[in-house]
């Protein structure tokens, strides 16, 4: 009996979270038969969380409280469509810098091919006016996450504009390379180092308000060596199972800490460094805080679908169900899903209680660890357990005691106004 006593209290006290362990350590600790597999052995599912409460003081400034959880700048994931939030932010800070008459956001544009696989865009359907825009692509991707709208923007870049100001901000572990998806595929290492023509086109006379000839990144810079490049066990190329593990090293790069910092910065400028800005207008801002937490059914143009329902580009709290999202949860975030990677970088409110705080996660749910055969277990595993997380952390803070409420004012948005 006193061996079996000693072996339960043992076990016992192994459970217990011991006093060093931060909030965010905590919560997945008591919460970890609601969170599942993953909170268990998130060794095995690259699990890396970071928290960031927000207090504000008695003049609303906020300051911040970050708590990390398993998360390792030198351990690689594949960000998938997260890259593309500091593409969007970049693009709309290089119109700025233009400083060209006649030249924002909403001017239209065409883009011209030089060589293969390059493709042309004259005109965009989804748009009111027919026309492309940055302000357009920069909606389409916060939205539904839209493959071709990051990549134009990536083309008005180009690799070196696009590195060399996130590393300047201080984004150090943030390298974009390649183009996205389907319609990046095409696009072999050589071939991203080329980026499109653009030609900006007036309003009211139609001439060229700025052109913006192909361009070619000479040098991007080298990154810091990480871990694990080569994952898995094999993948599928042609249709065939290469028994070898694949080579991330030639992929997106994004570390979950500039995640954060990145829309931490746009979120609230004036807790940012001058220096680690978006050279952005006041429009600029307004227009983000509207597109990113937007949800489709509010779009007019482009005009979706149900099967672009509330959730389907916000995976914590409400990932994991179909079911419209109340309208005082308001989430600005991008998310990513690829080679069995789901994150999520989020700052995330509550209208009606004052909740505010960020959420940023990662984690790879692909059993066979295979890549390419389209066997991940996303619906069964991944978004459930970021759809808890996320419940996990706002139902703390919900509770969590405050010295000052928070004045969320700035983020009251008129979702049907202006024709979007």
């Amino acid at each position: 009996m006193k061996r079996l006593l000693f072996i339960l209290s043992i076990f016992f006290f192994s459970c217990q979270p011991t006093e060093n362990m931060n909030t965010l350590q905590q919560l997945i600790s008591e919460n970890k038969n609601t969170l599942g597999t993953p909170a268990k052995n998130p060794e095995k599912f690259e699990l890396q969380i970071i928290y960031t409460q927000i207090d504000r003081d008695e003049k609303n400034i906020p300051h911040f409280t970050t708590h990390h959880f398993n998360v390792d700048k030198n351990r690689y994931f594949y960000p998938a469509s997260t890259v593309k939030m500091p593409t969007a932010f970049l693009a709309l800070e290089k119109i700025n810098r233009l400083k060209k008459d006649g030249l924002d956001k909403y001017t239209a544009l065409h883009i011209d091919s030089i060589r293969p696989p390059q493709t042309r865009l004259d005109a965009d359907s989804t748009a009111e006016n027919g026309k492309a825009s940055i302000a357009h692509f920069v909606k389409k991707i916060f939205l539904v996450s839209d493959n071709d709208a990051h990549n134009r923007m990536y083309e008005f870049l180009g690799q070196a504009y696009l590195n060399d100001e996130l590393k300047k901000k201080g984004f150090s572990n943030t390298k974009i390379i390649h183009r996205i998806g389907p319609s990046g595929f095409p696009f072999d290492e050589e071939g991203n180092r080329y980026t499109n023509p653009f030609t900006f086109i007036g309003i009211i006379d139609t001439t060229h308000v700025y052109h913006q000839p192909e361009g070619y990144a000479n040098n991007v810079q080298e990154m810091p060596p990480m871990e694990l490049l080569k994952k898995g066990k094999g993948y599928m190329s042609d249709g065939k199972l290469i028994n070898e593990p694949k080579d991330f090293s030639r992929k997106n790069r994004f570390g979950l800490a500039d995640m954060e910092g990145i829309l931490r910065n746009v979120i609230f400028p004036e807790a940012t460094p001058e220096h680690q800005r978006f050279d952005l207008t006041e429009d600029d801002y307004q227009y983000l805080y509207k597109v990113m937490s937007m949800r489709p059914r509010e779009s007019k143009f482009p005009k979706y679908t149900s099967e672009e329902y509330d959730s389907y580009v916000k995976f914590f709290i409400y990932g994991d169900k179909k079911e419209p999202i109340p309208d005082h949860i308001r989430i600005f975030n991008k998310v990513g899903w690829a080679y069995g990677y789901l994150s999520d970088v989020s700052y995330i409110i509550d209208l009606e209680k004052n909740v505010e705080f960020f959420l940023t996660a990662t984690i790879s749910i692909n059993d066979n660890q295979i890549y390419n055969d389209d066997k991940y277990e996303y619906e069964s595993i991944g978004l459930p357990f970021l759809a808890n997380l996320g419940k996990v952390i706002y139902d703390y803070e919900v509770t969590r005691e405050r010295k000052h409420q928070a004045d969320l004012s700035k983020f009251k948005i008129n979702y049907v106004a202006d024709g979007l």
